[in-house]
């Protein structure tokens, strides 16, 4: 990987999410590039903000480069209208956003984050990148996610077990308008269910429901009389009418099941 990513003299972008895989790729780069190594960072409605302050203090603790920009996904019809090809209109537009920052600081290779386990889901916006010649030195290196956090843990990235988290968009169902309201509610209530200690949450929002899914073996621990009845009345105040609990619990890509013969 380390002639993936130093395969020019000069500076190389990473599209930084502050995850665990744009995380490593972004140290590596960092480790063997230096300051020829910088991060970009989308800001918008539909990134919790939590994780712009944990991509913030990442970069600021290494002294890396970041530039945080406004995305501004809102404000294209196509992905407000929240259709099966959403992902790919917002990969589009975000990866114009970084290649035109590029540009201005005369950067020539741009890279994300993807691993080879990404290859075994829906991925539209794998067609963005592909498109605007974003390049994927975690495929190229033929790293999937396990190996990853692995190589996270060994390099000592606090991130090496750090929860997989989407953009909220990714909890409204396909069809369904995305709004700001929606987008808010739900980054509300999954904040509320991170304080209270849980992790690998997400909190769907279907109209005035709302379906949170949880770890399986946090099951129990959700639905303890105390902490149900805070959830109650914290959702109920957020502005949810039905509150549920997907007895499944959370299995990554679980909203793109609808989309087996639809996605082909």
């Amino acid at each position: 990987m380390d002639k993936d990513i130093a395969k020019s003299k000069k500076e190389n972008l990473v599209a930084f999410s502050g995850g665990v895989d744009s995380t490593f790729l972004l140290a590596v780069a960092h480790e063997i590039l230096g300051e020829k190594s910088i991060a970009a960072t989308a800001s918008s409605e539909i990134h919790p903000k939590r994780e712009l302050r944990e991509a913030g203090d990442f970069t600021g603790k290494r002294d890396i480069k970041h530039i945080v920009f406004s995305s501004d996904e809102m404000s294209l019809p196509v992905f407000v209208s929240n259709g099966t090809d959403r992902c790919y209109h917002c990969k589009r537009h975000l990866f114009d956003s970084i290649f035109a920052i590029a540009k201005e600081n005369s950067i020539t290779h741009v890279a994300h984050g993807a691993n080879l386990d990404d290859l075994n889901d829906y991925r539209p916006g794998f067609r963005a990148a592909k498109e605007t010649g974003v390049i994927a030195p975690l495929i190229d290196a033929g790293l999937n996610k396990e190996e990853i956090r692995f190589l996270s843990r060994e390099m000592g990235l606090s991130t090496w077990n750090k929860p997989a988290m989407p953009c909220l968009a990714t909890r409204i169902p396909y069809k369904s308008l995305i709004t700001g309201k929606k987008l808010k509610m739900i980054e509300q209530a999954e904040t509320f269910l991170l304080e209270h200690g849980f992790t690998g949450i997400r909190v769907r929002h279907h109209g005035a429901m709302a379906k949170i899914e949880v770890n399986s073996g946090n099951l129990k621990d959700i639905l303890s009389e105390k902490l149900r009845g805070n959830i109650l009345e914290k959702f109920r105040d957020i502005g949810f009418k039905h509150i549920a609990l997907d007895l499944e619990g959370y299995v990554p890509g679980k909203m793109n099941r609808s989309l087996k013969g639809e996605a082909e």
